[in-house]
This record gives structure tokens, C-alpha cells and sequence, in this order.
């Protein structure tokens, strides 16, 4: 079912990114599972670095997020194997590297949210935190953790 949205979306699930440092990409306690802050790597390179509102616009922020939940996905799907597993998305905590003044979090962290709705349907509607920082690891410009229940 999400896995065969995947596929008609022409969506490639890619390998779950490695950790940058002393931590693990995802971890299961009884039916949740919570992803590790995932940054928009592609092909092991940070597509999307800056700061939104200064080194990129709204919409690549977006871009970004999206991306991020991608790889959020593959961190889940490392542990439980297969998507169709999930219940429900419970939470999506977003970090945009933003530009002094950046006040549109809420819109780059749609990307991310846009693109689970799209997956999941009602099981991808989630609550959702969207903040602005200085920095980010790497100088990516949008950092997510996501949690699902199983």
C-alpha cells in the first residue's frame, strides 16, 4: 500500500544516510519508531546548504524538506523493513537553517509534510513542530526527525 504509493509516485526510497557522528539513523521502542535528525543528503551529498531566506528561496527550502523526510523513510524502513507497517505518522519536528528575519518555517516544513500526506493519506496527517536556528550540521538548511507508530 505505501511502498505501492512509493512506486506510482516514481519515488526511490535511497540507502538510509549514514550517521555524521555518535548516533544511530533509527530506533524502535515497542510500536513507535523515531528517527535520528535526517538532512537533505542525496547520493551522499547535502543537496540543499544555507540559510532559507538569504542563500535559498522558500520554495528550494521546501525542496529540502522534502528530501529529508525521504530520508527519514529509508531510516524507518531500515528497522521495520517494510513501510506498509505503519500505522500512523505521529510527528515531524523540523529545523530550518534560516536567514535573519526568516519567519516562514511553517511553509518550508510543508514540504515535508505536503510530501507525507501525499504518501500515507490520513495516516500521514501529523503534528508537527517548525523552527527557525542558526545553524545546522553541515550547513544543511532543513534538518527532520520523525516518529511513527507501528
Amino acid at each position: 500500500m505505501f511502498e505501492q504509493k512509493l512506486k506510482e509516485l516514481g519515488i526511490v526510497i535511497p540507502e538510509t544516510v549514514k550517521p555524521l557522528a555518535a548516533y544511530i539513523p533509527a530506533m524502535q521502542i515497542g510500536n513507535l519508531v523515531m528517527t535520528s535528525g535526517q538532512v537533505p543528503i542525496s547520493e551522499g551529498v547535502v543537496k540543499y546548504q544555507g540559510k532559507v531566506g538569504s542563500d535559498l528561496t522558500e520554495q528550494k527550502g521546501s525542496e529540502a524538506a522534502k528530501l529529508c523526510a525521504l530520508n527519514c523513510l529509508s531510516a524507518i524502513r531500515s528497522i521495520i523493513g517494510n513501510l506498509d507497517k505503519i500505522k500512523r505518522v505521529v510527528k515531524l519536528t523540523v529545523f530550518v537553517n534560516s536567514a535573519n528575519g526568516f519567519t516562514a518555517q511553517p511553509k518550508v516544513a510543508n514540504g515535508a509534510s505536503e510530501f507525507i500526506g501525499e504518501v500515507f493519506g490520513e495516516v500521514g496527517k501529523h503534528v508537527r513542530s517548525a523552527v527557525g536556528v542558526s545553524e545546522l550540521p553541515l550547513n544543511s538548511a532543513v534538518e527532520i526527525e520523525m516518529t511513527v507508530e507501528l
